[in-house]
């Protein structure tokens, strides 16, 4: 029986009927993560990828009341376009399912989504976590909780840099999050190829990934797993760089009394500038090469 807070788009519906790969995808990418119309143009290269994969693409975003599983082209733009959009994660996705108008869903909003509609592999470019001086702000993201109770596989391209990384995976260790490294024995650094932090687990393609997904669930153990994938080396950045930047970025946003949500695209957005938009670059492509990867896994799953 279809949940009644859902509206799942015909081509998904189908795909979950017949047992057909799906991948789910998130929105605050649209919403907050990159300007119009670069926003609208990684959708489409996400769900491209998917559907190149063999996978069928599932945007998820809230709209008028419903959660939206699966967008058509029209909603993209429409979502794409709205101003004065709300971010949605578990701590305010009721609330704002009484309110009009779009949302964009994080990470923990689509993994709830994508599990009610039972969706079992999503895609994104990279996780929350704890924010850098969280040991005294407590900011961290309401994704690593998500990640430890909700049994969805997440692909990325690792916790995203702008985060301090070491204190992210201590927690997802603590909350007993498996994070696999995809062909690598390194978390990725979002943007870079490296974080220079050892993955706890490692494997080398989508059907040795399935096999652990489902040694996962046959344990009966709750929550996801994280797959964490490299960005492509020709779009990668210098971690070194990366770091100068990133470091930069966020003494600016602190001085300016810049934190909580408004932060990430506040720093991302000055990222975007210092490096005269090569981080925008890259994360097209990791969220392209993370969407095809995802696919992947959905498949093997289904296999």
């Amino acid at each position: 029986m279809t949940h009644p807070l859902l509206t799942i788009a015909p081509e998904v519906e189908r795909a979950l009927a017949e047992g057909a790969p799906i991948v789910a995808l998130e929105s605050t990418l649209i919403t907050h993560g990159l300007p119009n119309p670069d926003n609208v143009a990684a959708a489409r290269r996400a769900e491209a990828a998917v559907r190149a994969g063999g996978a069928i693409p599932a945007t998820v975003a809230l709209h008028d009341g419903r959660i939206l599983v699966g967008l058509d082209d029209a909603h993209l733009e429409d979502l794409g376009r709205a101003t004065g959009v709300a971010k949605v994660s578990r701590q305010n996705l009721a609330s704002v399912l009484g309110s009009g108008g779009w949302a964009g869903t994080t990470v923990a909003a689509t993994m709830i989504a994508a599990h009610l509609a039972g969706i079992e592999v999503f895609a994104t470019g990279g996780i929350g976590g704890v924010h850098r001086g969280g040991e005294d702000t407590l900011d961290v993201s309401a994704d690593l909780e998500e990640l430890a109770r909700t049994p969805v596989s997440v692909v990325c391209a690792g916790p995203k840099s702008i985060l301090d990384v070491p204190r992210t995976l201590e927690v997802l260790e603590t909350r007993g999050v498996p994070v696999v490294g995809w062909g690598t024995d390194e978390v990725p650094g979002f943007f870079a190829r490296q974080s220079g932090h050892r993955a706890p687990s490692r494997v080398d393609d989508a059907d040795e990934a399935a096999r652990l997904v489902r040694r996962q669930h046959a344990l009966g153990l709750e929550g996801g797993l994280l797959f964490c994938v490299p960005i492509p080396e020709a779009a990668a950045i210098p971690r070194e760089e990366m770091e100068a930047v990133i470091d930069r970025a966020v003494r600016e946003a602190e001085a300016a009394g810049i934190h909580g949500p408004a932060a990430t695209p506040a720093v991302l957005s000055r990222i975007a500038v210092l490096t005269e938009g090569r981080s925008v670059a890259a994360n097209l492509v990791l969220i392209e090469h993370d969407a095809a990867v995802a696919a992947s896994l959905a498949v093997a799953l289904r296999a």
